[in-house]
């Protein structure tokens, strides 16, 4: 799959800018989720790269196909992506969208792999350690893995905090190959 990071880059700041200027970042994220999906569905695939249809032509169908059901600047991106060609960057717009949000409302989206279920009381604690460290309102997306063999791996962001015993096993191993 082609990485449409930079070509989105612009879209997505200037929907941010749109969204941030009538505080309707949920009905962006909300938007951008739904072409997202809609775009990645096969069918549409075809009719995106279909050869018979012009950058105009597949302009006004989607204009047609989603006049009522979003937001009518949402559609007016559509149409401007399909004019231009770049429909199939509407994946990254809404990633980058996402991450320029959660900037915004100074929030991190985590996750937390532990080696075994984390009890309740544990998951508060660990949700406010992280929320301290990194000085944001978090959401947390938990989830297990056995192979970590116990503690936990934490990522949000480009940040990994790495407290597993498989983690420590491979820095270990790594040391005694040097």
């Amino acid at each position: 799959m082609a990485d449409y990071s930079t070509l989105a880059r612009p879209y997505a700041k200037a929907v941010f800018e749109l969204a941030r200027d009538t505080r309707a970042f949920k009905a962006w994220s909300d938007a951008l989720a739904s072409l997202a999906r809609l775009l990645a569905d096969a069918q549409v695939s075809r009719l995106i790269g279909h050869p018979a249809l012009t950058r105009a032509q597949l302009a006004a169908a989607l204009n047609q196909a989603l006049a009522g059901k979003l937001p009518a600047q949402a559609v007016a991106l559509v149409r401007l992506l399909a004019e231009n060609g770049r429909l199939q960057a509407i994946a990254a717009i809404a990633e980058q969208f996402e991450h320029l949000r959660a900037e915004a409302e100074s929030r991190a989206d985590v996750e937390i792999t532990s080696a075994a279920p984390v009890a309740p009381a544990q998951q508060d604690q660990l949700a406010a350690a992280v929320k301290k460290r990194l000085q944001r309102d978090v959401v947390i997306d938990w989830k297990v893995d056995p192979e970590l063999i116990a503690g936990a791996l934490i990522r949000a962001g480009d940040l990994v905090i790495d407290g597993s015993v498989r983690g420590e096993l491979d820095r270990l191993q790594t040391a005694l190959t040097r």
